[in-house]
């Protein structure tokens, strides 16, 4: 056994350390979350105006200021320093190396004790800085990671997380919405389906049923359409009659839809609001009718515009926001029809993009195009409790989503023309109704839809401009759960020799269409131009003059000439004859009866003779016709 192995060993010189079968390098989590990290100046933008939002901790940032004001280091008078004396005294201008000496006032009971380790934060502002940072670790906010799902040529407009959390949905102004699966999807981040629901329709919004096998679709079009959790069309429902006024009589919308939500509970019942002024409700088990028409209250008679819509936790309560500025709350009783229980009247002087209840019901936030988030008490609707401004907005998508714990609420910021800041998500306490935490989503691009999800506890937010958009997914290594974490770990599979599979040629014209090969496009671009139906071939004029006063190829209208004609009864033959050639025949014929009538005597031909056979006179001056059609 030794001299195999020393045979082995010598052997096993002559060759690279490379050679063999090598063992794959695992990457580890720690390094792979730290890929995806987020910039500490990303976190928080507005941290020069506002001293409310720090880079850092609250116990960190006092340290911190006791380091700025205390100039030269004060040791214990009557305690033994473990470790080299302290140095010189350094200039204000100078740099410190080293740990920090501890505050002024430590050290003074336990005269004999030495200060071993770092030192220790001052005594003074201690308790404050613990209910800061107290207070920041209660909200549990995942910022630390950031992953973007692209794929998107313009802003992101749309966004749906199903209940489980393992399917997102994002649709965007490019006309189309990208499936997302977690569980399938690697670190690249790759759609595995891309649909286009109406051609030329922005999408505007989109829902997940309650047991999220189906979702719903909110296009610029009439018509909302339903899919399967694979992304199959299930059903299209019906447009209404554009010509009729009354929209109570009318099948569905008759103009572009704004939003739509599929019902909380009730997983056939779904809400669309239109610009034809009017909310609707359906069952998605009849796609010809709607089950209910809702006619907001208005101050004039016309059509404006229904904005949004939305439904309360629970499904009993429907809001919507009017063209008008106001916003309006029905409740679903027994014999409910369009008169609104709740009416707010010119809640926002502009347009208002997003609205959404509180799980209790007695909270309503709206967000609207003038720049503003208002929180509202159902109770007291006389005035908004809160008015947040500064919140530049420019689509009309735009909403507003609470924490899963309802502490917080969250909405997103466009993107100005002279503005230095990009697009933001704005944190604010529901509690307190002040600002928490202001986020740097995109340079460049402004924030729309945003969504805080309660089983990953992970934050979506969408942005983009005119030229790209993307989801933006952010995460906590140590807060969430599943989601984003699962993908990101996952490494895309590395492309093998054994996975090259030449394509299977079937050689066999008798078969099915399907399995036929297909015709040489030069051929088949030969016959197309033959047939002048498919290759579109202008018709030729038709040569030669009609017959009757009518142009065509038949030289009669009547059904007797055309009939005479095919039978030869009828032989006209001037339509093919020269017309020179003939005038030739005539001469000569005329020639020959004239010498025939002078043999006769009948007329005299002493000047007539001579200009006639000179070709100097026309017959049809000196003979009548009658005479001329006699001879």
């Amino acid at each position: 056994m030794e001299d195999e192995a020393e045979i082995y060993d010598g052997i096993r010189v002559q060759f690279p350390l490379t050679f063999g079968k090598q063992q794959k390098s695992q990457t580890s989590l720690e390094a792979v979350h730290n890929a995806t990290r987020r910039s500490t100046a990303s976190k928080n933008s507005d941290n020069k105006t506002d001293e409310a939002l720090p880079s850092v901790s609250s116990s960190s940032k006092a340290w911190l200021d006791s380091l700025r004001n205390s100039k030269s280091p004060n040791p214990s008078p009557n305690g033994s320093v473990i470790g080299p004396p302290p140095g010189p005294v350094p200039d204000e201008d100078d740099v410190m190396v080293g740990p920090p000496p501890p505050p002024p006032g430590l050290g003074e009971d336990d005269d004999d004790d030495g200060m071993i380790g770092p030192p220790r934060p001052p005594v003074g502002p201690s308790s404050d800085s613990d209910e800061e940072e107290g207070e920041e670790n209660r909200y549990r906010i995942p910022l630390s990671n950031e992953i973007i799902l692209k794929g998107h040529t313009k802003i992101v407009s749309a966004l749906a997380i199903d209940l489980s959390g393992s399917r997102v949905l994002s649709g965007s102004y490019d006309y189309t919405v990208r499936m997302f699966d977690f569980q399938g999807m690697n670190s690249r981040l790759q759609s595995f389906r891309q649909l286009e629901p109406f051609e030329g329709h922005q999408v505007r919004n989109l829902s997940w049923s309650p047991s999220s096998d189906r979702f719903l679709c909110v296009t610029g079009s009439a018509q909302a359409k339903i899919y399967d959790r694979d992304g199959l069309t299930l059903g299209e429902f019906v447009k209404g009659d554009m010509y009729i006024r009354d929209l109570k009589n009318t099948k569905g919308h008759i103009t572009g839809l704004t939003c739509g939500e599929w019902h909380p509970k009730t997983k056939e019942t779904i809400l669309t609001s239109s610009e034809d002024g009017s909310l609707r409700i359906w069952d998605v088990n009849d796609f010809k009718s709607q089950k209910q028409v809702i006619k907001p209250k208005l101050a004039r008679p016309g059509r404006i515009p229904v904005t949004t819509c939305a439904w309360d936790r629970e499904g009993k309560c429907i809001a919507g926001g009017i063209g008008d500025g106001s916003i309006q709350i029905w409740t679903l009783k027994p014999g409910w029809g369009s008169r609104p229980d709740i009416y707010i009247e010119k809640s926002h002087s502009d347009d208002i993009t997003g609205l959404k209840f509180s799980s209790d019901g007695k909270t309503l936030l709206s967000r609207s195009f003038d720049g503003s988030l208002k929180v509202w008490d159902l109770r007291q609707i006389k005035a908004p409790l809160k008015v947040f401004d500064d919140l530049p907005n420019n689509y009309a998508q735009t909403n507003v989503a609470f924490s899963p714990d309802e502490q917080l609420f969250l909405t997103g910021t466009s993107v100005e023309k002279e503005s230095t800041t990009g697009g933001l998500l704005c944190f604010y306490d529901s509690s307190k109704l002040e600002l928490v935490q202001r986020v740097g989503i995109s340079p460049s691009g402004s924030v729309v839809q945003c969504a805080w999800h309660p089983r990953l506890n992970q934050i979506f937010a969408t942005s983009g401009d005119k030229s790209q958009g993307g989801t933006h997914v952010l995460y906590d290594p140590t807060l969430s759960e599943r989601g984003a974490l699962v993908c990101v770990a996952r490494a895309p599979r590395k492309k093998s020799v054994d996975d090259f599979e030449a394509p299977l040629v079937i050689h066999n014209p008798h078969a099915l269409p399907l399995f036929r090969d297909q015709p040489s496009r030069k051929r088949q671009r030969e016959k197309i131009l033959k047939d002048p139906i498919k290759s579109h071939k202008p018709e030729l004029p038709i040569t030669g003059p009609g017959h009757g006063g009518r142009v065509g190829t038949t030289k009669g209208s009547l059904l007797t000439q055309y009939l005479l004609k095919q039978g030869g009864m009828i032989k006209e033959t001037w339509m093919e004859e020269d017309p020179r050639e003939a005038i030739l025949n005539l001469n000569l014929f005329l020639q020959s009866r004239i010498l025939r009538m002078k043999r006769n005597d009948l007329i005299c031909w002493s000047n007539i003779e001579l200009n006639w056979l000179s070709g100097r006179m026309d017959p049809y001056a000196y003979f009548p016709w009658w005479i001329i059609a006699k001879v």
